[in-house]
């Protein structure tokens, strides 16, 4: 994971510093045991790591991951309380996802950790709930407004690889408009 990191901060240095500077610390020990002890669970390893060298990004800055933030453990938590609140409040009950093999067809699960937001209700999510052709610690697409559950990667470490190698090759980049990176395909 360092080695991810640390040429994507090289790429971040050049191409986008705002970005780079945005980038919060690393997640503590105890950080991660609070975000795992409200949530009942346990983060992947791979994505323990990641958290332990940059703990999401600051707010507002522009979207890391083509066009969304980079959530911090506490905006982790956030996010995943009000998807919560609507799954204990009954809100998908009855209502199904339309969802790739090795994805649930809920609507929302509580083991569907979200590590990106775009700022109108979507995300990328660690699923920990996986159907059963599926793996733990996956990356799935989380739409708000879609039926639909795209499993995107078998894991954190394989998505973040994936992307870098996006970045790297120009299909996603920086753009001013849209105040952070960006898929080529949006622009």
């Amino acid at each position: 994971m360092h080695s991810l990191w640390t040429r994507f901060e090289v790429w971040l240095a050049e191409h986008w510093p705002e970005g780079l500077a945005s980038l919060n610390a690393p997640a503590t020990d105890e950080q991660i045991a609070r975000l795992q002890e409200a949530l009942g669970l346990t983060l992947p390893d791979d994505y323990v790591a990641c958290l332990k060298i940059h703990n999401g990004q600051a707010p507002n800055v522009g979207g890391m991951f083509e066009g969304s933030e980079f959530l911090s453990t506490d905006e982790i938590l956030a996010q995943w309380t009000v998807w919560k609140d609507l799954l204990d409040g009954g809100d998908f009950v009855g209502i199904k996802s339309d969802p790739s093999n090795g994805v649930r067809d809920d609507w929302w699960n509580a083991s569907w950790i979200p590590f990106t937001y775009n700022g109108s209700g979507d995300h990328l999510c660690l699923d920990l709930a996986p159907h059963v052709s599926g793996s733990s610690g996956q990356v799935i697409t989380m739409w708000h407004d879609s039926s639909e559950r795209e499993l995107v990667a078998p894991n954190f470490r394989s998505w973040f690889d994936s992307y870098l190698k996006r970045v790297f090759s120009g299909d996603v980049f920086y753009s001013d408009e849209y105040g952070g990176l960006i898929n080529s395909e949006d622009a």
